[in-house]
């Protein structure tokens, strides 16, 4: 009969799991308690982040970087008797487990009279966010030399069509899925803003190649953090908003402010698909009091899915008689933000 584990002898194990992703150094209390008590530390990497940190703590580290599982395995089980304590330092999940797998297996063959405690002790934590840090990285080696030649070779330009392609996908499995409830819709739509994020990536990380005025993702998430504020002083300051229309508005008028704009058509891309362009130019001059004709007034349907079969039978005809409705509705678009301006100028002129 096997004698039951008696702990003043049994010795400890402790996987000591950490994230890469937070502060090299930072780890909770608990965690740094346990490798000043340790009589020994293990980690699988001799590169690993945290390695520095423990070592002034513990005054040394023994690396592993060439042992399979089950080899790292002998070496806890060699290490944790007597009534010694181990850490390991956790770090590649697939390892880690495999490490866990060996030696479970080399305790429950070998049935020795003390079984070791084995414990797994959170060292560190990742805060909201902390994955981005991840794709950093993933794409700093894609840039890198000895990476991938298709992303080292891409530019601002050459990303532009994925970016617009990605942009579209999403609107596309926004509206023709189901985003709201858990199944494909949602993980479509997941995978999607995976895609968008990913541009934003890329095109921060070429930028911050540049060799004049380079900027990184960083910047970019610092130059948004703080738009986010300055535009939102019912959040972050004092000024009273209570409504949706209230918040809209102060953001028009402090978006003037910082841009200093002298038409209500700059900032309108011009590239945008036209019938999106023609709405967004009248809206920017009805939220401007600006009376611009745009052609004879049509007589509106009943409904939006009227206007819809109409617009739908415009571009049908159109096409069919060679026109391009698309290029056609853009240059009028273009004529009347022209007519815009002109009613801007004479209205400043007074």
């Amino acid at each position: 009969m096997t004698e039951a584990p008696d702990p003043e002898t049994a010795g400890r194990i402790v996987f000591l799991a950490t994230s890469p992703r937070v502060a090299l150094g930072l780890l909770s209390w608990p965690a740094w308690e346990a490798l000043r008590a340790a009589d020994v530390v293990f980690a699988g990497d001799s590169g690993h982040p945290q390695l520095p940190y423990v070592e002034q703590a513990t005054g040394a580290v023994v690396a592993l970087p060439d042992h399979s599982p089950a080899m790292a395995a002998e070496r806890l089980l060699e290490a944790v008797t007597p009534a010694r304590t181990v850490v390991w330092l956790t770090e590649d999940e697939e390892y880690d487990g495999e490490l866990a797998v060996a030696l479970g297996n080399r305790l429950v063959g070998a049935r020795p009279a003390a079984l070791p405690e084995i414990e797994v002790l959170p060292g560190s934590y990742d805060l909201p966010g902390a994955r981005l840090l991840d794709l950093v990285d993933v794409m700093n080696r894609l840039r890198s030399p000895g990476g991938c030649p298709w992303d080292a070779e891409q530019t601002h330009a050459s990303l532009v069509k994925y970016l617009l392609e990605e942009a579209y996908e999403t609107v596309e499995t926004i509206e023709d899925g189901d985003p709201m409830t858990p199944g494909p819709g949602r993980d479509a739509l997941r995978e999607e803003l995976g895609d968008v994020l990913l541009q934003v990536m890329f095109h921060s990380r070429i930028a911050e190649e540049h060799d004049e005025d380079p900027f990184s993702i960083d910047d970019v998430a610092d130059g948004i953090v703080a738009k986010l504020i300055r535009r939102h002083p019912h959040v972050f300051g004092d000024v009273e908003a209570p409504t949706a229309e209230h918040v809209a508005a102060n953001w028009e008028v402090i978006k003037a402010e910082e841009k200093k704009r002298g038409s209500v058509t700059e900032g309108v891309p011009m590239t945008q698909p036209a019938l999106a362009l023609a709405a967004k130019l009248a809206a920017k001059a009805r939220k401007a009091d600006l009376a611009v004709p745009a052609g004879p007034v049509p007589d509106l349907p009943d409904t939006a899915d009227e206007l819809g079969e109409r617009l739908l039978s415009l571009a049908v005809a159109a096409s069919a008689a060679g026109w391009d409705p698309e290029e056609a509705l853009r240059t009028a678009a273009r004529r009347y933000r022209n007519r815009i301006i002109t009613a801007e100028e004479e209205l400043a002129r007074g």
